[in-house]
């Protein structure tokens, strides 16, 4: 029977709390993201995530020594599934929404929200922030 070795992580949160003086909460959580001194941080063990597969190779004790195997994806963390499929999702939504309707002079009620969660989805994916909307946050 062949051997494999494989790595497997979990992700342990760590966290600090500290208080920042703004003008708005927006402006507070700028400060919190951009201070880069974590000489307070604590761990939350409690709160560790999955354990998923990050690395997979052929043979006994073999990790980074010989080529890795692609590891199946069913086998990884799953927040970064979703994000990798989420720009597929995302793709679909915005062919779906912009497709031309027979007859109708008026969109539907759901294109607005539709667009509103695409604009969403694209500014996720450029590392943006969430685009400023009329009636709300998608």
């Amino acid at each position: 029977m062949p051997f494999f070795t494989i790595e497997a992580t979990y992700r342990i949160p760590i966290y600090r709390q500290r208080t920042y003086e703004a003008e708005t909460l927006d402006q507070a959580c700028r400060l919190a993201i951009e201070d880069d001194d974590w000489s307070d941080q604590k761990e939350d063990y409690e709160s560790s995530g999955e354990t998923y597969v990050t690395g997979a190779w052929p043979g006994e004790d073999t990790a980074y020594r010989v080529t890795a195997l692609s590891v199946p994806s069913q086998f990884g963390e799953m927040f970064q599934r979703k994000a990798d499929h989420f720009e597929t999702l995302l793709g679909i939504l915005k062919v779906l929404v912009h497709t031309p309707e027979a007859g109708c002079s008026d969109p539907p009620y759901w294109r607005q929200r539709a667009d509103a969660a695409i604009a969403k989805a694209e500014a996720i994916m450029a590392g943006g922030r969430d685009p400023e909307m009329n009636g709300g946050t998608p």
